[in-house]
C-alpha cells in the first residue's frame, strides 16, 4: 500500500510541477494539470452542492479570438449567451458536430505537428455563473469536481487562478477551500475545443466539446477518508473470502471503525483501527460469501466510520463490494475459478439528444437491453465511463473492461505514433493510473485495457508495468500489443488476446495453437447497417474452442443524433450532415446492435439469439424429449419455466410448460415435454417444436415471463418441389398479338407481355395486380448495404444493375389448356444470355421459371438472383410462411424462426437504418402473399425456399450509390406502390468487417448459372 500511494503521489507530483498559470498549458504536453487533487476512488462524502443549470456563456471561433479577462468578479457579461451544464457546444448552438473515424478534427484543414493544434477553428468556450457556500461550511475542506471536460478547462474562483486540467474523461477535482467565502462567489471556465491532450482522444466518435457530466462542490471535515482501496480474494477453493481494505487519511483522523454489511444489511465484520501517518490497512474474513458474478451480482456494503481527535464520527463513507476473483490459468479467463463467455459490446457514452451527456435513466435503459438480449459486458470504449455506470454495471450484473482515454489513431502506429513520443509519457501514464485509482473497488470491472489504436512502444510499457505493480487483481489488455512485442520486457504486454476484427480462419489457427492466452475479440461483428450475417459461425467457434472466450461488438448503439420530423418519424444524423467545410466520415460511426433511439434493429436479435444461456437439442421427438443445455457458469434454471408448442404448417396444434427445470450450471439434462407422435398429424408437410424459457419471477430489470432464450427444431420439413406444378384448368386460354405486344387471356384474366417480353399487365377478375407502368421482370441488384458499400460491391457488382437485356427471342402459344410464353435474352455485359419461360393456365396462374446461362467466367458476382414487380397500393398486406417475424437473410437466420407471420407493408423497411439501403426480406419462404384488406391479391410460391420483400421503396429508391451519399432513411418518401422482389436466391450480409470484407463464400452468388422456378397464384 505505501508503495501504491507513493509511486502515484510522486508521479502526480511531477505532473504537477507547475502551480503557476502561463495560458500556454493547452499547447504543452509537461503540464496536463496545475493544482489538480490526485484521483482517488469514487465515493459520496461530506456535503454537495450542485452547479448544474444554466451558466452564462462566450464562444469563439478561434483560439486567438477568446476574452481576456473573464475572471475579473468585475467582468461585464451581459452580453454573454447562455450554456446548459452539462451541455455540448455543438448541440446547443455553438458550432457544427464533427464526426471522422481516424484522423482528427482538423483532418484536411490542419497538418498534424504535436504538440500543437490549430488556432483557426479552435473553438474556446468560457463560461461563468455566481453560487452561494453555506455558512455552516466554515471551517471545512472544500472540494470543487467538474466530471467531464472536452478538451481541457481552465479554473478560476472569485478572480483567482484556481488550477487547469487535461484528459476529458476523468474528473478535474481541485481544492478551493482557500478561494470561497461564505455567502455570493464567482466561478470562471475556459475551455479550448483542442489541445495538446486531443492527440490522445482520437477515438471513433462524434467531436464534441463542452461539460459532459455534472459539476459540483462538496464539503467535508478536516478528519475525512482521502481514498480507499479495496481488494477482494477467495481461497484456493474458491468457497470462502478475504476483502483487504486499505486506506488513507487526513492528518486530523485518529480512528476508522470498518464495518462489512450484506444485503440485508447485516453485519458480518468489523474492526476498529488507528491510522498511522495517515493510512490503515485491515484484511475482513467472511466465511463462503455469497459471490459476485454477472449471473449473480451479489453485493456486500462496506462502511468506514471516520473519527477525529474527540472520537467524533466526522463522516461515514459507504462502497459497494463483491467477492471475487479474476486470473488467467490454462489460457482461459477466470472468473471465482470458473471460465466465463463474454457475451460483449463496445458501448460509446452517448445520447442522440444531449452527445457525451447521458443521464442515469439512459444507462439503467441501455443495462435493461443489454440484459434483454443476453449481453453480458461491456467495454467502455475508449475512455472510463461516468462513475455512475459502474455502481450500475455492480448492481445489475455487467462485466466490464475498463479502457483509458488514449486514442492516437490519427498519428499511426509507426514510428511518428505517440507510444514512442517523450513528451506524452507522463500524459499516457496519468490517463491509466487515474482510471485504476478511480475504478478499482468496482467488482464489475475484471479487465484494464490500455488504450485503443495507438500504436505500441514505451509509454505503454510503463503502464503496463505500472498497473501490474499497483493493481495486479486483474489482467491487463492492449490489443495493439499483440504480435508487438515489447523491447524492454520482451513479450507481449497483454494478458488477453485480444484483436481487432480478426476472422473466422484466423480465431481457428490460433485457438488450435496450443495458446496460453484466452481469445477475447476487443471488437468484431462489425453491425453496421443491415448487417451480423455470419454472428452464429463465430460463435460455433466459441462454443467449440475452450480458449477463444468471446468479444465484444462493435457496436452496442448507433452514434447518430435525432432529428424528429412533423410526423413523429426519428430522421437519424450522422457525420457530414452537418457543413461541408469539416473533415467526416459519414455514417461510419452507425454500427450499433440497437439504433440511437434504442429502439432494436433487426440484427439484435441475432444477437439475442447467439448470446442466450439456454440451449436445446433434439433426443427423440417422436417421444417429446429434449435435452437441455444451461450454458451459465453459476445459476441454475430454477428461475426459468419453459413453454413448447407443435407447429404444423405454421398452425399451433399443441402447447404446454415444464414449470421447473433442475439443470445445474454447465449441466445438460433431457426433459419430457409432454407430446408423443400421436400430436403429429401424418399429413402434415412440416412439423416443428417450438420452445422457450421464460422468467418465472421479475428480476431487477426484466418483468417475469420475459423470454430469455428460445429454440426450434425440426420434426419435418417442408418439400417445397413436391406436388409443385402449375394446376389443370378446364378453362381455355387464348394468345393475340397487338401494337403493343402479346396477350394472353381466359375469360377471368389478361395478361399482357409487352414488347421487351416481360409482363406489363396482370389482370384477375377485373383487379390489376401490377401497378400502371410496372412489370414483372427480372432483378439482380440490391440496394446495397453499408456493408456492400464497405467493400465496393456498387462498383464491382454494377454491371448487374442495370444490364442491358437484349431480347433476341420471343414466341407465345397455345399448348393443350395453357399458353406457353418464351422469351431469351442477350446479356451482353456479362457475356450472358437469360431464358423466361411462361406457363399459364385457364385461372390466370402462371408457372414461370427464369434461367440465367452462358454467364462470362470473368463477370463479377450477383447480389440475388429474382425478380421484381410493384403492385397497386391497396395491396398492402403480408401473409407468408417463412422465416420471422423480423427481416432475415442468408446468413442471418438463426434468430428467425419459420412460422406463419401477418404484416403490413408500411411497417417492412427498417427506418432505424441511418441511411437507406436493402431492407425488409424474409428468407426460407414456403410461400409469400400479398392482398388488399379484402383478401384479395398474389401468392407466390417456388420449387425451393426463397426469399422476398414488399415495401414503399423501389430498389433504387433506397440504392445511396445512386445519388450523394448524404441520404436518411427517415427522410425517405413512400411511393403509392407495393414493391415486390422475390428470389431464389440472395447474396448474405457479413459481418467480419464493413471495410472490404465480403460474407462467406456459401453466402455469395458468383457468376454462373442460376434458375428459380416459381407459382404467381391469384387469391380472393
Amino acid at each position: 500500500m505505501k508503495r501504491t500511494f507513493a509511486m502515484l503521489a510522486s508521479l502526480l507530483l511531477a505532473a504537477g510541477a507547475a502551480t503557476a498559470q502561463t495560458g500556454r498549458e493547452w499547447q504543452d504536453p509537461a503540464i496536463n494539470e496545475i493544482n489538480r487533487l490526485p484521483m482517488r476512488a469514487a465515493f459520496d462524502a461530506g456535503e454537495r452542492l450542485s452547479l448544474d443549470g444554466v451558466w452564462r456563456f462566450d464562444w469563439v471561433r478561434d483560439a486567438g479570438e477568446r476574452p481576456e479577462g473573464i475572471w475579473r468578479t468585475d467582468y461585464d457579461d451581459k452580453a454573454w449567451g447562455r450554456m446548459p451544464v452539462p451541455g455540448m457546444w455543438e448541440l446547443n448552438g455553438y458550432g457544427d458536430p464533427i464526426y471522422v473515424n481516424v484522423g482528427y478534427a482538423w483532418r484536411g484543414n490542419y497538418a498534424n505537428n504535436p504538440p500543437l493544434v490549430p488556432e483557426a477553428e479552435n473553438h474556446v468556450g468560457s463560461y461563468r455563473r455566481t453560487f452561494s457556500v453555506p455558512a455552516a461550511w466554515a471551517g471545512k475542506q472544500i472540494t470543487l469536481s467538474i466530471g467531464s471536460a472536452t478538451s481541457n478547462v481552465y479554473v478560476w474562483i472569485n478572480g483567482k487562478f484556481v488550477g487547469y486540467s487535461e484528459d476529458s474523461k476523468l474528473a478535474a477535482d481541485f481544492d478551493v477551500t482557500k478561494f470561497v467565502r461564505p455567502g455570493e462567489n464567482l466561478i470562471a471556465l475556459q475551455m479550448f475545443r483542442w489541445s495538446d491532450g486531443t492527440y490522445l482522444e482520437d477515438q471513433d466518435f462524434w467531436r464534441f466539446s463542452g461539460i459532459a457530466r455534472g459539476v459540483a462542490l462538496t464539503a467535508r471535515d478536516r478528519a475525512h477518508l482521502q481514498d480507499i482501496h479495496i481488494t477482494p480474494a477467495l481461497d484456493a477453493d474458491y468457497r470462502d473470502g478475504v476483502l483487504r481494505v486499505e486506506m488513507q487519511t487526513t492528518p486530523q483522523v485518529k480512528g476508522l471503525v470498518v464495518r462489512l454489511l450484506d444485503a440485508a444489511g447485516d453485519a458480518v465484520a468489523r474492526e476498529a483501527l488507528t491510522p498511522s501517518a495517515g493510512r490503515a490497512t485491515c484484511e475482513l474474513a467472511v466465511e463462503n460469501p455469497a459471490k459476485w458474478t454477472a449471473e449473480t451480482p451479489n453485493l456486500y456494503t462496506l462502511e468506514v466510520g471516520v473519527l477525529d481527535g474527540g472520537k467524533r464520527v466526522t463522516e461515514t463513507v459507504a462502497q459497494a463490494v463483491g467477492f471475487r476473483t479474476v486470473e488467467i490459468k490454462g489460457g482461459q479467463l477466470l472468473l471465482n475459478g470458473q471460465p466465463i463467455l463474454i457475451k460483449g459490446v463496445d458501448r460509446h457514452e452517448i445520447d442522440p439528444l444531449t452527445g457525451y451527456v447521458v443521464s442515469r435513466e439512459r444507462m439503467i435503459e441501455d443495462i435493461r437491453i443489454m440484459k434483454e438480449l443476453n449481453v453480458n459486458a461491456v467495454r467502455t470504449c475508449h475512455y472510463p465511463d461516468d462513475p455512475v455506470w459502474y455502481d450500475l454495471c455492480d448492481r445489475y450484473g455487467i462485466y466490464v473492461l475498463d479502457e483509458a482515454n488514449i486514442e492516437s489513431h490519427g498519428m499511426g502506429y509507426g514510428p511518428e505514433t505517440l507510444a514512442k513520443n517523450p513528451l506524452y509519457a507522463r500524459a499516457h501514464l496519468e490517463r491509466n493510473s487515474r482510471m485504476v485509482e478511480r475504478d478499482r473497488n468496482h467488482p464489475s470491472v475484471i479487465i484494464w485495457s490500455l488504450g485503443n489504436e495507438a500504436g505500441m512502444g514505451p509509454n505503454f510499457e510503463a503502464c503496463y508495468r505500472w498497473i501490474k505493480e499497483n493493481e495486479p487483481s486483474r489482467p491487463v489488455h492492449y490489443e495493439q500489443a499483440l504480435g508487438n512485442r515489447s523491447e524492454i520486457a520482451k513479450k507481449e504486454l497483454t494478458d488477453i488476446a485480444c484483436p481487432l476484427y480478426a476472422d473466422y480462419e484466423w480465431c481457428r489457427r490460433y485457438c488450435e495453437s496450443n495458446p496460453s492466452k484466452p481469445l477475447i475479440q476487443c471488437e468484431y461483428a462489425h453491425a453496421m447497417g443491415n448487417s451480423m450475417g455470419g454472428f452464429d459461425t463465430y460463435w460455433d467457434l466459441v462454443r467449440k474452442y475452450p480458449n477463444y472466450q468471446g468479444g465484444f461488438i462493435w457496436d452496442f448503439v448507433d452514434q447518430a443524433l435525432v432529428r424528429y420530423e412533423a410526423d413523429g418519424k426519428p430522421t437519424f444524423l450522422y457525420g457530414g450532415d452537418f457543413n461541408n467545410y469539416d473533415a467526416t466520415d459519414n455514417s461510419f460511426n452507425s454500427n450499433g446492435v440497437i439504433a440511437a433511439d434504442r429502439s432494436l434493429h433487426p440484427h439484435a436479435y441475432e444477437v439475442q439469439r447467439q448470446y442466450q444461456n439456454i440451449w436445446t437439442s433434439a433426443v427423440d421427438l417422436q417421444k417429446g424429449l429434449v435435452e437441455v443445455y444451461n450454458e451459465n457458469f453459476f445459476v441454475g434454471l430454477e428461475a426459468y419455466e419453459l413453454e413448447w408448442r407443435i407447429v404444423q404448417e405454421g398452425t399451433v396444434t399443441k402447447r404446454g410448460r415444464v414449470e421447473r427445470l433442475d439443470v445445474a450450471p454447465q449441466q445438460r439434462r433431457t426433459v419430457a415435454l409432454g407430446f408423443t407422435a400421436a400430436d403429429f398429424d401424418p399429413a402434415a408437410r412440416e412439423i416443428l417444436v417450438d420452445v422457450a424459457y421464460s422468467l418465472r419471477q421479475p428480476s431487477a430489470l426484466l418483468p417475469a415471463g420475459f423470454t430469455v432464450a428460445r429454440q426450434q427444431l425440426s420434426v419435418k420439413t417442408f418439400d417445397c418441389a413436391a406436388g409443385f406444378v402449375l394446376p389443370a384448368s378446364e378453362r381455355s386460354v387464348e394468345v393475340t398479338r397487338w401494337e403493343r405486344g402479346t396477350r394472353v387471356e381466359g375469360d377471368r384474366f389478361e395478361i399482357f407481355f409487352g414488347r421487351d417480353g416481360f409482363v406489363s399487365g396482370y389482370r384477375v377478375r377485373g383487379r390489376e395486380m401490377l401497378a400502371e407502368g410496372s412489370s414483372l421482370r427480372p432483378e439482380f441488384w440490391r440496394a446495397p448495404t453499408e456493408n456492400d458499400l464497405g467493400a465496393g460491391l456498387h462498383y464491382k457488382y454494377a454491371a448487374w444493375k442495370r444490364p442491358d437485356l437484349r431480347l433476341k427471342a420471343f414466341e407465345a402459344k397455345v399448348d393443350g389448356s395453357e399458353a406457353v410464353v418464351e422469351a431469351r435474352y442477350e446479356l451482353p455485359s456479362v457475356g450472358g444470355v437469360l431464358a423466361m419461360t411462361y406457363r399459364i393456365n385457364g385461372e390466370g396462374e402462371m408457372l414461370v421459371e427464369e434461367r440465367l446461362e452462358q454467364v462470362s467466367a470473368d463477370a463479377p458476382g450477383l447480389m440475388r438472383f429474382g425478380m421484381r414487380m410493384e403492385m397497386p397500393a391497396r395491396y398492402d398486406r403480408l401473409e407468408f410462411y417463412g422465416r420471422g417475424a423480423h427481416e432475415n437473410y442468408s446468413d442471418r437466420l438463426s434468430s428467425a424462426d419459420l412460422g406463419r407471420y401477418a404484416q403490413r407493408v408500411a411497417d417492412q423497411y427498417h427506418l432505424g437504418y441511418v441511411r437507406p439501403q436493402e431492407s425488409g426480406t424474409h428468407s426460407d419462404l414456403r410461400w409469400w402473399r400479398v392482398g388488399d384488406s379484402a383478401g384479395a391479391g398474389l401468392l407466390i410460391a417456388a420449387d425451393a425456399p426463397f426469399s422476398a420483400s414488399a415495401l414503399r421503396y423501389r430498389v433504387e429508391d433506397l440504392d445511396v450509390s445512386n445519388f450523394p451519399p448524404q441520404q436518411h432513411s427517415g427522410t425517405l418518401r413512400e411511393r403509392n406502390e407495393t414493391c415486390v422482389v422475390f428470389e431464389a436466391a440472395q447474396m448474405g450480409l457479413g459481418c467480419v468487417n464493413s471495410w472490404g470484407r465480403l460474407p462467406e463464400p456459401e453466402h455469395m452468388l458468383p457468376a454462373g448459372e442460376y434458375a428459380f422456378r416459381f407459382l404467381l397464384t391469384p387469391v380472393r
